[in-house]
């Protein structure tokens, strides 16, 4: 089904035979004729200010640096011809809903071909979010909810859709309608896990000020397994640092000042700290 918010743009989620899904609505590029399943195909950036933060590359692992106290957003963009379904979750928390699973369990957002969208926040509710915010561990989201075990990690997966039998509604199998009735009734909270105390030195997702982000319900029954699946590690500078994936600041400062150095300025005489005593 759909539904038209106030600013007259319909947005959609999916609730597939497995999983919840949630989808938004953004700007749609001319599809080309085939499927890409080149590395391009799907891309996660992180945004700070409508920005994407620069990424880092060391040991196989993709890094941003986290900004403390600011809010941050994620863009996902679907460079496909076929409609996608993203598991996505921060510090190993379903945006959606929390929750902890497996990427082919978890709740997902649905692209539409050539499609982009930018997710500022935790989903909290139908028509509302609040936003995701760099902050230490001990201040985070997952602490709060007992969680922080998975804390700097943003991952998301993309799921090809099965092809859908064109069928009515009322010939649906009834099996199918069932299990999504019965999804939707309210779960259990969490099981809360620890991994020791939580840092006040690095970086983790809190949640901040709310915001209207109204999503509707759409049918998507995704693959078994994820097309591909795009993961980043966010850090504070000085752990970036002392991870050996950026150089220290201060060093890098201190050499473009000596690359600025002139011998000679037109300055005239030297000044003179005695006078006007």
């Amino acid at each position: 089904m759909e539904v038209t918010p106030m600013n007259g743009n319909p947005l959609r989620f999916a609730l597939p035979i497995a999983a919840f899904c949630l989808v938004t609505l953004a700007a749609a590029y001319p599809p080309p004729p085939a499927f890409r399943t080149d590395p391009g195909a799907f891309t996660v950036e992180v945004m700070v200010d409508g920005r994407p933060l620069p990424t880092y590359a060391a040991s196989g692992i993709s890094y941003v640096e986290a900004v403390k106290g600011h809010d941050y957003a994620i863009r996902l963009c679907n460079r496909t011809g076929e409609r996608i379904g993203v598991a996505l979750s921060v510090d190993g928390l379903n945006v959606i809903d929390a929750r902890h699973t497996s990427a082919r369990d978890a709740r997902k957002w649905i692209l539409d071909p050539w499609q982009t969208i930018v997710l500022t926040g935790w989903q909290t509710s139908a028509s509302t979010a609040r936003r995701f915010v760099f902050t230490t561990e001990s201040r985070s989201y997952g602490s709060w909810l007992g969680r922080t075990s998975d804390l700097g990690i943003i991952s998301a997966a993309f799921f090809r859709e099965r092809p859908r039998p064109d069928v009515s509604p009322s010939e649906a199998p009834v099996s199918g309608r069932l299990k999504d009735e019965g999804s939707a009734r309210p779960e259990a909270a969490p099981e809360r896990k620890t991994a020791g105390a939580p840092s006040d030195e690095l970086a983790a997702t809190g949640i901040g000020g709310e915001v209207q982000h109204r999503v509707t319900e759409v049918l998507f029954d995704e693959e078994d397994a994820a097309a591909s699946v795009v993961t980043l590690r966010y850090e504070f500078h000085d752990a970036l640092v002392k991870l050996g994936v950026i150089r220290e600041s201060q060093e890098d400062a201190a050499l473009a000042r000596r690359a600025r150095a002139r011998g000679f300025e037109d300055t005239g005489f030297a000044p003179d700290p005695y006078r006007g005593r």
